[in-house]
């Protein structure tokens, strides 16, 4: 193959355009008209930041400037703008000529359209962010529902005790008494609004990452479940064999640990099992990883469909009961937030789900 024949091959499947040392366009090959939608008598002769997009820093240019000034190659994705305003994503290569002496003669740059790919990566970002949201809104559903078994008792407590109160009042009863009363009245009232307080962190969204104890994460959740696991009559254990620390989002965490455990009570109460168990057990295994392993005895999952539990949508619940995005927007939390994994495969009685997040070195034991 001829130079000629390269030179045409590489016009032909790129995007490319020559400027002089000032930056001013003196090339510009048929596909770089087309993308960019000018006609070549429209380029040549203008300054190149004639397809510069107004949202890119002047930073950027200034360390591209920087780089092939120095005689060095730049590389990076740009974001541009045609003549008709539409926004494209091109990787860009920018290489220095030089002269015989060693100084440069001009600039050559080839482009590779990559707007599509760009775009796509944008919507599947946008689809995660709405399943995101519809799975908290679903989880919100159920700690709604926690906070009112948790303050249902309480309350009843309160009724009692500002009854008594009144009869000790009315009956002149020693002032002991009613005092004795009324603090306890202020002690019930300080536990609801602790519980309160809990829940209201849960749905505040980590802005930042922060190091937490997996296990100190999980009994603040069982704590906040009380309610749903004492009307599910659910029996948690919880072993921890070796603690640490790890690094991610400790309410996003929480969430993949209460959608285990709503999938279990949905397991349970579908099944009709009478003794419901469920263990969590918490260790670091050779690797430096926070090993969770949760365990039921709800019978397992069908080998038939085990390998799509965590598919978007994917569900044996009845639409009433679920949408399918618990165990999906679980792996993601897991895998993206966390960089770590999940798995899940049947015991002898259940399901098991194993997950593993690397822990931070300095706090293993």
């Amino acid at each position: 193959m001829t130079l000629a024949q390269y030179k045409d091959a590489i016009e032909q499947s790129n995007i490319v355009s020559k400027t002089d040392i000032n930056g001013i366009i003196t090339f510009a090959n048929d596909e770089f008209c087309k993308i960019f939608e000018y006609s070549r008598e429209e380029l040549i002769g203008k300054n190149h930041n004639i397809v510069r997009h107004p949202d890119v820093p002047k930073e950027i240019f200034k360390s591209l400037w920087d780089t092939i000034l120095a005689k060095k190659t730049y590389k990076a994705m740009v974001k541009n703008l045609s003549k008709n305003g539409k926004t494209l994503y091109v990787n860009t290569t920018v290489i220095p000529i030089l002269d015989k002496k060693g100084d440069i003669e001009e600039f050559i740059a080839i482009r590779y359209d990559v707007t599509e790919s760009v775009e796509l990566a944008r919507e599947m970002q946008e689809k995660d962010r709405f399943l995101f949201q519809q799975s908290r809104l679903a989880a919100m559903g159920e700690m709604i529902g926690n906070i009112a078994h948790q303050w249902r008792q309480p309350l009843n407590e309160l009724g009692i005790t500002v009854y008594q109160m009144k009869k000790l009042f009315l009956s002149d009863k020693s002032q002991n008494d009613f005092l004795e009363s009324y603090e306890h009245s202020k002690d019930v009232i300080k536990k609801m609004s602790s519980t309160i307080e809990d829940f209201r962190n849960f749905f505040s969204p980590n802005k930042e990452k922060e190091r937490f104890s997996v296990q100190n994460a999980v009994d603040k959740l069982l704590r906040m479940m009380q309610g749903t696991i004492q009307q599910h009559s659910l029996h948690v254990e919880v072993k921890s064999k070796k603690n640490a620390l790890v690094c991610g989002y400790f309410n996003e965490f929480n969430q993949v640990i209460l959608n285990l455990i709503n999938n279990s009570k949905d397991a349970f109460n579908q099944r009709k099992i009478k003794k419901r168990e469920i263990l969590i057990v918490i260790e670091t295994d050779e690797r430096q990883n926070m090993v969770v392993t949760y365990s039921d005895n709800a019978k397992g999952i069908d080998e038939n469909i085990i390998d799509k539990v965590f598919d978007p949508y994917f569900t044996t619940k009845h639409s009433s009961e679920g949408t399918g995005l618990g165990l999906y927007m679980s792996e993601m939390i897991i895998k993206k937030s966390m960089g770590g994994s999940i798995k899940v495969y049947n015991n002898k009685n259940g399901a098991t789900f194993e997950i593993k997040i690397p822990a931070l070195k300095e706090t293993i034991i």
